[in-house]
């Protein structure tokens, strides 16, 4: 390390050998920038799987236009939308077909543990709006009763779930009714609930006796080919009558949804405070050594400050030290959070996982924040006199 670092700096890496003179002191400074590493970590996994959770539902559809409620914030926020909607936005000409949204929460009451899903049902008549891993079973939904459920779904045993086929079902009971999942996809549990469903809307409506087949949840659109979303949307919003209503292309929903999970609820606000307090904690500790550190050796300093070196010098020791402390403490940080977010992973089933944008963010966050720490430690010595510091 010595030699490289002489190698990088152009002289001898005095920073280093102060750091390594006090090997306890060395690596307690370095646990304590990892254990700044593994906070920010294990907040922005959870932040980054929130955003994987919010995004999931919508990628199960196929769809260009989305209309909702005016106060709906998310899928399953806000009031219905009448259906007569629908028929008036039909009548654009570049609006190809659309569909009724349903969305419900299903119990599902385990003896090993009970699970709640989100279920989701539109008309199997119209697979066009299903997402290309989901349509090859929406025929299966054509039957009374029956289901495709998410086999990632918290609390689902995973070989009880590759068993589920259409010659071996699986049948529960829910909200006094029967259903039969006769398939499975690859949806993944949520923030709010274990796992997704997928059932007809005359079955959803058969769960739910107090919802109308009028007023779904949402309306999709598919438009015909070539159109413009955008051009469209705008024309919707002039030609339906009912000027409250959320007329948004399907991407838009999705991120507008995003941005309102982690901005105005509570838990994407708290995650994202966790991640600004990881980086408070690794700055406040990689300060308190490095001016631990300059304290310790003030006669040095002195003697090199008479001889003539000046502020930038002594910044480039201290910064020498920074980078050491960012670099070597974000290595142990790294693997530890990594760890971390796969066991979490494994027990929640949240889409919790180590990403190379993370890692890269997390490292040049810790090396920036690190030589700003240094920058500061040296802030005593710019103004001292060489007389003083002895």
């Amino acid at each position: 390390m010595s030699r490289l670092l002489q190698w990088i700096f152009g002289r001898l890496p005095i920073g280093w050998l102060q750091l390594t003179h006090k090997r306890g002191r060395f690596v307690a400074a370095l646990s304590g920038v990892a254990f700044a590493n593994v906070l920010v970590f294990v907040q922005l996994g959870i932040m980054n799987s929130m955003a994987t959770a919010t995004l999931r539902p919508y990628e199960f559809f196929s769809a260009d236009i989305m209309i909702s409620a005016g106060d709906s914030s998310a899928l399953d926020e806000g009031g219905n939308v009448a259906r007569q909607w629908m028929l008036q936005a039909l009548a654009d000409p570049d609006v190809a077909d659309g569909a009724r949204m349903f969305i419900g929460n299903v119990p599902w009451d385990r003896a090993e543990q009970d699970i709640v899903l989100k279920a989701f049902a539109i008309d199997p008549a119209r697979p066009a709006f299903f997402s290309p891993d989901i349509v090859t079973d929406v025929a299966l939904l054509q039957m009374q009763g029956t289901a495709i459920l998410d086999r990632l779904a918290r609390g689902l045993p995973r070989d009880l779930a590759a068993a589920i086929r259409p010659q071996t079902p699986l049948s529960f009971e829910t909200e006094g009714r029967t259903l039969t999942v006769l398939d499975t996809f690859a949806g993944g549990g949520g923030f709010g609930v274990d796992g997704y469903l997928f059932v007809s809307d005359q079955t959803f409506l058969s769960l739910f006796p107090s919802r109308s087949s009028a007023a779904p949840d949402h309306i999709l659109l598919r438009l015909r080919p070539g159109a413009d979303v955008a051009v469209v949307v705008e024309r919707l919003r002039g030609l339906i009558s009912d000027k409250t209503l959320r007329i948004r292309s399907h991407a838009e929903a999705a991120q507008e949804e995003l941005r309102y999970q982690q901005t105005q609820r509570p838990t994407g606000v708290i995650f994202g405070f966790g991640v600004v307090i990881g980086v408070l904690v690794g700055l406040v500790i990689v300060n308190q050594v490095l001016s631990a550190d300059v304290s310790d050796h003030l006669p040095e300093y002195a003697t090199f400050k008479a001889m003539g070196y000046g502020p930038r010098f002594f910044l480039g020791i201290v910064i020498e030290e920074a980078l050491v402390l960012g670099f070597l403490g974000f290595l142990p940080g790294l693997a530890v959070g990594t760890a971390i977010l796969t066991l979490m992973g494994k027990v929640t089933t949240l889409p919790l996982e180590m990403t190379t944008t993370m890692a890269v963010t997390v490292f040049l966050g810790t090396v920036v924040f690190s030589a700003i720490s240094g920058a500061l430690a040296t802030r005593k010595l710019a103004a001292a006199d060489p007389a003083d510091l002895f």
